[in-house]
């Protein structure tokens, strides 16, 4: 067995010693590539369910417009999914998530305001049958 020369090893030591930083650059990429996929899947999940959730009778009636906002977000989430886009799918899907968000609150602050309108007509129409009855 022939006994390696030294000038061979420094050389392939100094090969070895270059592709290190090559190494130390996609170690954090490949982690965040891990890492972000579970996230990434969790929020179109949680996108969807609050699309849908949203999706109501009541919600189509009171507030269509954020409703319909909330769903073209989700499509265009995943369209940038399937583009291969995961950053604007991930901003998109956060963004139909608030949005389905916003069309529940809206519904329910309009079913409440129409429940403060029919107690004001209610107390209304007990004041003037108050008024007829001790005018008599």
């Amino acid at each position: 067995m022939p006994t390696p020369n030294p000038q061979s090893i420094a050389r392939t030591f100094a090969q070895r010693i270059r592709r290190w930083p090559f190494v130390v650059a996609c170690v954090p990429l490949l982690l965040v590539a891990c890492v972000s996929t579970p996230v990434y899947d969790r929020q179109m999940a949680a996108a969807e369910s609050a699309v849908e959730t949203a999706n109501t009778t009541s919600t189509q009636t009171d507030a269509a417009l954020e409703l319909r906002i909330a769903t073209d977000k989700l499509a265009a989430a995943q369209r940038a999914a399937r583009s291969k886009k995961p950053a604007l799918a991930l901003q998109l899907a956060q963004q139909a998530e608030l949005d389905a968000k916003v069309a529940v609150l809206t519904a329910r602050s309009a079913r409440a305001l129409a429940a403060a309108q029919e107690s004001q007509e209610a107390a209304r129409i007990l004041q003037q049958e108050m008024q007829r009855d001790g005018s008599r």
